[in-house]
């Protein structure tokens, strides 16, 4: 007789497609979003034209008409629509919050009438001197004030475009060809030089560099024009040294107000937090030391993984160590802070206990507040989970209750990672805590982790609202399983000395 079981016929095995059929949904939604953009907001628009009339009214000379006055308008429109388009195609995530574009238009502003006003000062004092030229006077203009505070604020990039805008600017108001083009090349050498600040003391090295290529590029300026003498290059250093010093001085004065007012987060600040004796490190650290070296191990993974998927690394390590603040209040109830064998979740039912987690959130968020941190830690703090599961007290009460629970009594409120940032913390949070449930963390279990926990935030949705690309999730994945094997690396036994007794 045929043995029935080989007589069966086979069935075909259908793969899970789960995870490529996410994707290419994610990538529909994604495209169908981008062809429904339109040009320009209405209400955007209605800004740009009300910004355009006060940059103009800073710009026009009072001594020509209207017709002046109203083609200064339409060129600046113009150039503020293209910033506007220009943020749109590479930092989307300044138009989700409007205070951020707000501010950028009172930086123009800003650095307008600070132009203003020392043009006229300058301009006296030219007068007094009677200096021949009328162009050594502009030099001495601290112009490079809002692309220092725009790079230490934003980033190098709109720093960039921040400095041509302004630059083009300048041409409408001082009729010279030459002179955007100093300009544009000082903002340049200000954003340059501050692209990696590290302490107060590198804005005053940003003044000397200023002082240095204003002095450079105005004499290059004045033997283009065959105007240079050696009066004038006297005149051009003493210019070139207000300047500077007037940019790292009006920093110094701007900053602080421009970091409490809008709770923008510069490097200075940053390192000001990232100080362990700040009050909520060090009572993380006394009340949930397990949750705080949680975080430390959390900002050493997205530190590492920051620079490459283009976060700033500073504010990745600061984020990181203040995502989970809001443990102090119930520290005992999570897990890395329990020191007996008895869990407090044990008494209670699982709904109740995942109300407790998830609460940590709400806590953090008002101690944020309570603090003063900067607006970007707090959507950290309130994203770094999004709308994940609780899972372990799901599953319990699945196993506890006989009809199945609802999934959105055991889910993070959210929302959802609205930036690289966010969901680079996400992913660190996750698998540093799944990391420690390894028996025997060899290289190969640690990758195979990362893999796992990716795949799973990715399939739930969590990563649908922010702009990680897989090839971000392939180099952080990279980074990740550098530093986690370094960490959880084996060490070899050492021999325990045998004790000789001495001999009488």
């Amino acid at each position: 007789m045929k043995n029935t079981k080989d007589s069966q016929p086979l069935k075909p095995v259908v793969p899970n497609r789960s995870y490529l059929r996410k994707l290419i949904d994610k990538f529909k939604n994604t495209q169908n979003g981008k062809q429904s953009k339109k040009f320009i907001d209405r209400e955007i628009f209605y800004g740009i034209i009300c910004l355009s009339i006060v940059i103009s009214l800073l710009l026009h000379d009072y001594k020509n008409g209207i017709l002046s006055f109203l083609g200064s308008t339409i060129l600046t429109s113009i150039l503020l629509i293209f910033f506007y388009r220009d943020l749109r195609r590479y930092k989307p995530a300044y138009l989700k919050k409007k205070k951020m574009l707000i501010l950028l238009g009172i930086l123009i502003v800003f650095n307008l009438i600070v132009a203003r006003i020392f043009e006229y000062i300058f301009y006296v004092f030219s007068r007094g001197l009677n200096l021949e030229n009328p162009l050594l006077h502009y030099f001495g203009i601290p112009l490079a004030i809002g692309a220092v505070i725009v790079v230490m604020i934003f980033d190098f990039h709109t720093a960039i475009i921040f400095s041509l805008i302004l630059s083009l600017l300048i041409g409408i108001w001082i009729k010279t060809s030459l002179f955007p083009l100093y300009v544009f090349i000082t903002c340049l050498i200000a954003a340059f030089s501050l692209m990696r600040v590290k302490k107060r003391s590198d804005i005053i090295n940003a003044g000397a560099y200023i002082t240095l290529l204003t002095l450079i590029s105005s004499l290059s300026i004045l033997f283009i024009l065959e105007e240079a003498s050696i009066s004038s290059a006297y005149f051009l250093l003493i210019f070139s040294l207000i300047n500077g010093f007037t940019v790292s001085a009006l920093c110094f004065l701007v900053l602080p107000a421009l970091e409490k007012f809008f709770k923008v987060a510069t490097p200075l600040s940053l390192i000001e937090l990232l100080d362990i004796d700040h009050p909520l490190m060090k009572q993380l650290s006394l009340e949930a030391p397990g949750t705080y070296h949680h975080s430390m191990v959390v900002g050493s993974l997205a530190e590492a993984a920051a620079e490459v998927v283009g976060v700033n690394p500073l504010l990745a390590k600061v984020a990181s160590y203040y995502h989970d603040i809001g443990k102090i209040r119930m520290p005992d109830y999570f897990v890395e802070n329990q020191t007996g064998c008895v869990s407090k979740h044990e008494k209670l039912s699982p709904h109740l206990s995942s109300m407790i987690i998830i609460s940590h959130v709400k806590d953090g968020v008002e101690l944020a507040n309570d603090f003063a941190l900067p607006e970007i830690l707090k959507d950290v703090i309130q994203q770094h989970h999004g709308t994940s599961l609780v899972t372990y007290f799901y599953q319990k009460a699945v196993k506890e209750q006989e009809s199945p629970p609802s999934e959105v009594d055991y889910r993070y409120p959210g929302p959802k990672p609205q930036t690289k940032l966010a969901a680079l913390i996400m992913l660190a949070d996750a698998i540093e805590a799944s990391a420690r449930t390894l028996d025997e963390p060899t290289p190969a279990r640690i990758s195979n982790l990362i893999d796992k926990i990716t795949k799973n935030i990715f399939l739930d949705g969590q990563l649908d609202d922010c702009e990680i690309t897989l090839k971000d999730l392939i180099e952080i994945k990279k980074r990740f399983e550098y530093v986690l094997t370094g960490i959880f690396h084996r060490r070899i036994p050492y021999p325990e000395t045998e004790k000789k007794e001495k001999k009488e």
